[in-house]
């Protein structure tokens, strides 16, 4: 999915993962209604990047998506927690894929392309969209949810109210967004999750494997980072993920 070196690291120590990501499954069952709902052929053939533990595959599985599926992640533990989950079908394929820069998979071209909250850690986001459309079939879809400019504010918040900056990365805004999502208007969602405290929510950004920081991030020291956290604490100890929802489509 990435250039960066230490995100499939980050993915494969994410032992945690299901019992914090609270989040992810929901929004993998909305994702999951969305694509059940559109005009695919009878027996579509499917990509899905970004797998992780098999939420959205579960999810549209049990909607009766059939079909022959490549079933990819970055991190190969994942796949492999992803496999344990699904079971192994004699029309699903599981592999290590990065998404955002390939190769191209010998099963394209594809009638749907799917991710759920995976492509915010793509570096050029656009660029990936655009090959990833060479990969779909005529008429394909290309359907995924990422983050979007506004996640984990409250987080931001308490770092700029101490006059310092937040490791988040750096996230598109709903125009650059709106741009990717050509077949169906973009849909922008907040999910927010209250914590017990600042130590609880970093614990579980750290448990699903989003604890990596931007590439120009320094590390703040042990008493600006408690600062920090005694003001997020204060504010409630509440981090919103914007959400959203993309679908490109191939010209028939």
């Amino acid at each position: 999915m990435s250039a960066d070196p230490r995100i499939a690291p980050a993915f494969a120590a994410a032992h945690g993962y299901d019992a914090h990501a609270r989040v992810q499954q929901r929004v993998a069952v909305g994702l999951a209604d969305r694509i059940a709902a559109l005009p695919l052929p009878p027996a579509p053939r499917v990509l899905e990047i970004g797998c992780g533990t098999g939420f959205l595959t579960a999810a549209l599985q049990d909607r009766g998506l059939g079909g022959p599926w490549l079933v990819t992640d970055l991190a190969a533990p994942m796949v492999e927690r992803c496999r344990a989950r699904l079971g192994q079908r004699a029309d699903t394929r599981f592999a290590v894929l990065d998404g955002e820069h390939g190769p191209r998979p010998a099963e394209a071209p594809f009638d749907l392309i799917c991710a759920s909250l995976a492509f915010q850690w793509f570096t050029d986001l656009p660029t990936a969209v655009a090959g990833l459309r060479g990969w779909l079939a005529p008429g394909g879809h290309l359907v995924f949810t990422t983050l979007a400019e506004g996640t984990f504010a409250e987080w931001q918040a308490a770092h700029h109210a101490e006059g310092l900056s937040a490791g988040t990365l750096p996230l598109p805004n709903r125009a650059a967004l709106a741009s990717l999502s050509r077949a169906t208007p973009l849909a922008i969602a907040p999910h927010r999750e209250t914590h017990a405290d600042a130590r609880s929510f970093l614990r579980s950004v750290k448990a699903i494997g989003a604890g990596t920081p931007h590439r120009h991030h320094r590390p703040l020291s042990p008493a600006a980072l408690r600062r920090v956290m005694a003001r997020f604490d204060e504010a409630g100890a509440v981090a919103t993920y914007v959400v959203a929802t993309c679908h490109d489509r191939r010209e028939p």
